[in-house]
Parts: C-alpha cells; structure tokens; sequence
C-alpha cells in the first residue's frame, strides 16, 4: 500500500465503488424489468379487447354457393414464386431457394408446437378460413377482393403451421377450435380479431366469447 494514502481513504473508495456498481446493476436491471414487458402486453391485449367489442355480432351466413375457387389463391409474388413461398420464407429459419421456390428450412408450427423440416410438411393456414369468412360476410364480396383476402400478407392472415393442426381446424372458428398448445391462445386471439376488424366480418355470440377466454391467457 503507498504510505501517503491513508488506509481509511481506501475504504471510503472501495465502499463508494461497490455503492455505484450496485445503482448501476439496479439501473440495468429496471431497463428490462418483467413489468415493463408486461406493460407492453397489457397495451396489445387492451387494443384487441377495444377492436373486439366493436365487431359486429351476428348468425352465421349460409354456405350457399361457397366454393374456394372463389378465394383465388396463391398468386404469384415478387422474389419468391407465390404467397405460399413467401409465408414460408417469412416463417422459416434457415431457409433455402431453388430459383424461387423455397425447398428447405426449419419452420416451428405454433398451433402445436411441432419443429418442421420440410415444407412439404407445412401448410400455409388461413388464420379465418375461407369458409368462416364466407359466412361472415365475404359471400357478398367480389372476387377480386376475396383473392385479396386469401392472399394477405399484410395482416396476420398466413401463416406457416403443421398440416396436422390445419386439417384439424378446418373451417372453426375458436368457440369450437383453439390450438393445442394453450401458450399460443393469446397470440392467436389477437390474429384473429386483427384480421376480422380490417377486413370488417362478423362473428357469433360464441366465438366473441371464446376470443375473450383466450385473451386472458394475454
């Protein structure tokens, strides 16, 4: 120790250094806090909350005259083939282009949490189905503007899932179908009202319910 620092000044020093390192920690720490994530997801459920009590209840339409030739779909699209190859490029990790079909990757299907390693164990699902929307209110659309909604990549309207978890959901809507992994439910409640609320369709009294159960898990 130098003999012109007393020693009772040294550990002033240390005690003052180990006091700001500790505010800093403290510092650091509250930048990430739980609850400022928390926040942020109390905000997003609140806005789906909002969008949800304004959709419009109502029975649903007649399937009379439905047919998903009047979905068109998939159109092509710009560095990738079509909308199928985009979503999957999008989805995916690690994926890889023959010209512009996508032919390899790693996709995790958030319906049931599968890990899929090819894409031709993927399909590319319809967050509200084509029938739903049909019976919503797209049988009164044109057909342009029904090959709008069946190619939006704009909404959360795609998405790259198993083609087990897509069959099994089919044309439900979330009253009588939800994803087998729960940890999913508040994310897809969202989507799901996010779409319906731009593309201004209906739902029933059972399905808002559902969309309110779910929100909670949010």
């Amino acid at each position: 120790m130098p003999p012109h620092i007393p020693r009772w000044t040294l550990v002033l020093l240390t005690v003052a250094a180990l006091s700001l390192s500790a505010c800093e920690g403290v510092s650091i720490a509250n930048g990430t806090s739980p609850s400022a994530s928390s926040g942020s997801s109390s905000e997003a459920s609140g806005d789906a909350e909002a969008q949800l009590d304004k959709l419009v209840v109502a029975k649903a339409g007649s399937m009379k005259g439905y047919s998903r030739e009047k979905f068109p779909h998939w159109r092509s699209t710009g560095s990738n083939c079509d909308v199928r190859d985009s979503v999957l490029k999008r989805d995916g990790t690690k994926v890889k282009l023959s010209g512009c079909n996508v032919v390899a990757g790693t996709w995790k299907s958030i319906y049931d949490g599968k890990t899929l390693t090819s894409p031709t164990q993927v399909d590319i699902d319809h967050m509200v189905p084509l029938a739903n929307a049909w019976r919503s209110g797209a049988s009164s659309w044109t057909t342009d503007q029904r090959g709008d909604f069946a190619n939006d990549l704009d909404d959360p309207q795609l998405v790259a899932v198993s083609a087990s978890s897509n069959r099994s959901k089919g044309d439900q809507d979330p009253s009588t179908w939800k994803p087998i992994d729960s940890s999913a439910w508040c994310d897809y409640a969202r989507d799901w009202i996010a779409v319906k609320t731009h593309w201004k369709l209906t739902v029933i009294t059972a399905e808002k319910s559902a969309l309110a159960d779910m929100l909670e898990k949010c």
